[in-house]
């Protein structure tokens, strides 16, 4: 059996260790030597994999993924965290997360821009002042590269009425106006990454296609998606189920219509887990193992960051890695 360590050490080789996170520099001698990143943080080899650790908890989420890293046995080579508004960020806790001499990390950074506010106000240039804010604090105290996804999920939030502000188009828009205004202001370690949900009733809107903001503005392509443990519970399934969901009227899956209308464009799972209710103990071990047959399939996909938490914003799914012996 394949502890989930073993799955993601072993994946196409190795996986892209913590220093392959900094462009050009070569992976630990347990990697391949000319493991590097590219300027769009694209591995050469394997795939960078990491963690937001700690969800829906008052524990720090550095505190939260060192904790993770320790129970999986191995340092993440993304870490991620999720901000608002006028929220101040990267916070010092996450640049000292990128910085550490010993286990350096790439963030991931998820912002909702739009917070108290309307993706069509944003797109109008109502919170200007907020996406300079962030710009200057960037260009002062961050140089790094980074990952930063605006607004992940955003089919969830739609609201397909004229003038609600939340158009799909709207959406579009949004993202547009916000990655050309931190370009315009200095801001170029930013990889821009476009993060979906992926799922069946979504996919099926005449709405789904508008909320792309364009191929010179995306950087990456994103998919948060979760499968049960649980035979007969709500997404029972394995890797490869996260990955090839279909529309509820038909058409390609996630994957399958990434790969094809966005081929030049590297995919990131940004969010993903197995699950399963609390209180139903069940073996996630066979989720995990699938895993890394999917990944030597499909080439496309060059980061995959977990989701971790003892109970979901609803209060009823275990996304943890260590609920059993055998998972973890």
């Amino acid at each position: 059996m394949l502890s989930l360590t073993a799955v993601f050490a072993a994946v196409a080789g190795s996986v892209a260790g913590p220093a392959a996170a900094r462009a050009e520099t070569p992976a630990p001698a347990a990697g391949p030597a000319a493991c590097v990143t590219d300027a769009m943080l694209v591995p050469s080899c394997g795939v960078l994999w990491g963690a937001a650790a700690g969800g829906f908890t008052s524990a720090p989420r550095d505190a939260a993924l060192k904790q993770w890293e320790n129970l999986s046995g191995r340092t993440a080579s993304i870490f991620h965290a999720y901000h608002k508004g006028d929220e101040a960020f990267p916070t010092r806790s996450e640049m000292a997360m990128a910085r550490d001499s010993a286990r350096p990390r790439v963030l991931l950074l998820n912002w909702k821009i739009a917070y108290g506010s309307t993706w069509a106000k944003v797109a109008k240039g109502e919170q200007d002042k907020r996406i300079d804010a962030f710009a200057a604090r960037v260009k002062s105290s961050f140089p790094e590269k980074f990952f930063l996804v605006l607004n992940h999920e955003p089919e969830n939030d739609v609201i397909a009425r004229r003038g609600s502000g939340w158009e799909a188009r709207d959406f579009a828009a949004m993202y547009r106006h916000t990655v050309e205004r931190l370009r315009a202001k200095g801001v170029t370690n930013a990889i821009n990454v476009m993060a979906y949900m992926g799922n069946e009733k979504w996919m099926s809107q005449s709405w789904w296609k508008d909320l792309y903001p364009g191929d010179d503005v995306v950087d990456w392509m994103g998919l948060d998606s979760y499968v049960s443990a649980e035979k007969g519970y709500y997404h029972y399934g394995m890797f490869a189920d996260l990955l090839d969901r279909k529309p509820t009227n038909g058409g390609p899956g996630f994957y399958e219509w990434a790969t094809t209308q966005h081929p030049a464009k590297p995919l990131m799972v940004a969010e993903w887990g197995v699950y399963h209710r609390v209180g139903k103990l069940t073996d996630k071990s066979p989720g995990f193992r699938s895993v890394l047959p999917e990944l030597a399939k499909r080439p496309n996909i060059k980061a995959i960051v977990y989701f971790d938490t003892k109970q979901d914003d609803q209060g009823d799914r275990d996304i943890s890695i260590d609920g059993t012996k055998a998972n973890l």
